[in-house]
């Protein structure tokens, strides 16, 4: 088989190999609003993303999924886990091949994020191709951003993990194209790095459920806690960010500081909830997830944003703008202004609000199928 899919199993054995070793939730629908699609949608590999992108789609009267194939910390989130990382490899063969046969005979669009599918060589793109498939590929960075690229646009910080150097990026967007013509983008940061290759470029924002976050502004008389959560030091800057810490501390600046790593989800979000200040990522030039989830919590957020880029934002993004290079001068200054804590938290949270609702990401992503 050599990573593609095999010959289609006996139903029966199938649905047995489903039963014992995929864990699917029961999914709950709302009634169709009359601009919805009919398109079942399947939307996976793996990530924090793919089941608020469901969710969002379900608000909106879509019957959507999200599939993880391995279990993670964020598995628990989507509605289909089949995790493959938990079995050896010619189970892990046998369990994905038996999914992706029940799926293509229940879903009618495959999404699919971070450049990755049910096959390493992409092979299944082919057969969902040839079976009538609308396919739409979801970059949402490092599997997309050319080290090269970002650096063109006087971004001496970015880094890049490890794991995706420029050749493999081109190479795995090569393949994908193969197949696929319109790819979705979070914000205009990857445009250049994607319009080459795809036929089309969509740019949804990300979505957030904000209903799930209580806002808790800081108050201006508590002793500030400062919170980062990098989910890799160097491309997120951690190193500078320590460092900044540390100065700041010995010169006598009273505050409390905590490095979240490698932590269930919903145990750092009760930690980001006490904190007064969340530091993002120094390096790349745009936001994601942790700044969302901080904004939506009523915290003062730092985070690098290109200035080329601040424009391409909806207006009123309240985040404070850092890099490697003045990290200490920024945190310095909003510690020192305890007055403006609130303010800047009431931002955050007005702003993920208005940007990143389910509604508003729901109809975009409509919006996109309907023109693949």
């Amino acid at each position: 088989m050599k990573g593609g899919t095999a010959e289609p199993m006996n139903l029966i054995t199938r649905q047995a190999i489903l039963r014992k070793y995929v864990r699917m939730q029961p999914i709950e629908r709302t009634s169709p609003p009359s601009n919805a699609i009919k398109d079942k949608v399947l939307i996976s590999p793996h990530g924090i993303g793919i089941g608020t992108l469901a969710r969002a789609l379900r608000a909106g009267g879509v019957h959507a999924a999200a599939c993880s194939l391995y279990q993670d910390q964020y598995s628990y989130l989507s509605d289909i886990c089949l995790n493959l990382n938990q079995h050896p490899m010619v189970l892990r063969k046998a369990i994905r091949d038996a999914f992706l046969e029940e799926a293509l005979e229940t879903y009618d669009i495959f999404h699919f994020r971070f450049g990755a599918t049910f096959t390493g060589d992409k092979r299944d793109l082919k057969t969902m191709a040839a079976r009538g498939k609308k396919l739409v590929v979801h970059h949402c960075g490092d599997e997309a951003r050319i080290l090269s690229v970002a650096r063109s646009f006087n971004n001496p910080y970015v880094q890049s993990r490890e794991a995706w150097p420029e050749e493999r990026i081109r190479a795995n967007m090569k393949l994908l194209t193969a197949c696929v013509d319109h790819v979705i983008i979070n914000d205009h940061e990857l445009l250049p790095h994607v319009e080459s290759y795809y036929k089309r470029v969509h740019i949804v924002p990300y979505a957030i459920d904000a209903k799930q976050f209580k806002p808790e502004y800081p108050s201006p008389n508590a002793t500030p806690l400062v919170v980062h959560a990098p989910s890799h030091r160097r491309v997120k800057g951690t190193d500078f960010v320590l460092n900044a810490v540390e100065r700041l501390q010995k010169e006598g600046h009273k505050f409390q500081f905590q490095l979240v790593e490698k932590m269930p989800h919903e145990q750092a979000k009760q930690l980001y909830q006490k904190a007064t200040i969340v530091i993002d990522q120094l390096t790349v030039g745009t936001y994601a997830n942790l700044s969302m989830e901080a904004m939506a919590m009523g915290k003062p957020v730092i985070c690098h944003i290109r200035e080329d880029l601040r424009d391409s934002f909806p207006p009123g993004l309240p985040i404070v703008g850092a890099n490697p290079d003045t990290i200490y001068e920024v945190l310095r200054d909003v510690l020192r202004r305890p007055d403006e804590w609130g303010r800047l938290g009431a931002a955050g949270r007005r702003y993920v609000e208005q940007n990143h609702n389910y509604e508003k990401v729901a109809r975009m992503l409509i919006d996109v199928y309907k023109q693949l």
